[in-house]
C-alpha cells in the first residue's frame, strides 16, 4: 500500500504495510529501518516479532527507499536528516495514516539509523511514544562505522551489491547514495546526538550485537547514561542486524519488555 505524505514542501508516495492489523484494541508497533534498508528488506521479522507480542505493527519505507519516491539523483540527504525524519515527517506520516499518537502512543522499533531516528523522535515527542526498542542504533559516528561506509562504497561501485540492492528498492541508486554520500561527508563527523536523549520518558531496550561492524557498545553504553531506565542487551556473534543474527533472542526480549 502506499499513502501520500506532504512534507518539506513536496508530496511523497510512502510505501506501508499494516501486520496484524485484527488486533486493534492492541499496541501499535512501528519498525524503522536501517539505513540501506525498506519494507521487503525486513522479510518476515515484523510480522514475527508482531505474534510473539500479541500487538499490531507498521512497517514502512522512508522517501528515497524500497517502492517509496526516490531521491532523485542531484538531492542530497543533510547532515541533520535524521532529526528532520523524528521531528517532521514521521508525525506528518502519521497524520497521513490518521494515526493519533497524543491519544494512543505507538512503540516504535528502530534498527540503524532507524534506531536513531527513534530515539530522537521520543525525545521530541516524550509524550507520543509508548516504549522504544533500538537495534545497533547510532548516537555518535565512530571511526569504525566511517570505515565500514567507506568499504561499502566501494563494493557498490566494484561487485553486484547494486543487483541485490534492487531486489529491495525500486531505485538502488537513490537508497544507497543517499546513505552513503551524508554519512562519508566530512561535516558528518560532528553529528550527536546524545544530549537529545535525556528527554526520552518510555521504556528503553537497546540492543548491540559484539561483532557490528559499523558501531561499537559506546553506542547504547551512551544511551544507558543518558537514559537511566534504558535496558541493554550486548548480543555474541551477531553483527549490525540482530534481527537477523540472533532472532530468537530479539524477539524475546522485545517481546517480554511489551508484555
Amino acid at each position: 500500500m502506499n499513502v501520500r505524505v506532504h512534507w518539506d514542501g513536496h508530496d511523497h508516495r510512502i510505501e506501508f504495510e499494516w501486520l496484524a492489523p485484527q488486533r486493534r484494541h492492541r499496541p501499535l508497533l512501528v519498525f524503522l529501518h536501517e539505513g540501506l534498508g525498506s519494507v521487503a528488506m525486513w522479510r518476515d521479522f515484523p510480522a514475527r516479532l508482531c505474534d510473539a507480542a500479541d500487538c499490531r505493527g507498521l512497517v514502512f519505507s522512508r522517501w528515497g527507499y524500497g517502492q517509496s519516491t526516490p531521491r532523485q539523483p542531484h538531492e542530497r540527504w543533510p547532515v541533520d536528516f535524521m532529526h528532520r525524519q523524528a521531528s517532521a515527517f514521521l508525525p506528518a506520516f502519521f497524520a497521513a495514516l490518521d494515526l493519533d499518537t497524543r491519544a494512543e502512543p505507538p512503540w516504535l522499533y528502530g534498527h540503524s539509523d532507524g534506531g536513531s531516528i527513534a530515539l530522537l523522535h521520543a525525545a521530541a515527542f516524550p509524550d507520543r511514544v509508548a516504549g522504544l526498542v533500538v537495534a545497533a542504533p547510532h548516537i555518535l559516528v565512530e571511526d569504525l562505522s566511517v570505515a565500514s561506509i567507506d568499504k561499502a562504497r566501494d563494493a557498490y561501485l566494484a561487485t553486484d551489491l547494486r543487483a541485490k540492492l534492487g531486489r529491495y528498492h525500486a531505485d538502488p541508486d537513490s537508497a544507497f547514495w543517499g546513505w552513503n554520500d551524508v554519512w562519508l561527508d566530512p561535516a558528518f563527523r560532528d553529528w550527536d546526538i546524545r544530549a537529545a536523549l535525556p528527554a526520552i520518558r518510555c521504556p528503553v531496550l537497546a540492543i548491540q550485537g559484539v561483532d557490528d561492524e559499523y558501531g561499537t557498545m559506546a553506542q547504547i553504553e551512551g544511551i544507558a547514561e543518558a537514559v537511566p531506565q534504558a535496558q541493554l542487551l550486548r548480543l555474541d556473534d551477531c553483527g549490525h542486524s540482530p534481527h537477523r543474527d540472533q532472532p530468537q533472542a530479539v524477539l524475546q526480549a522485545v517481546s517480554g519488555l511489551m508484555r
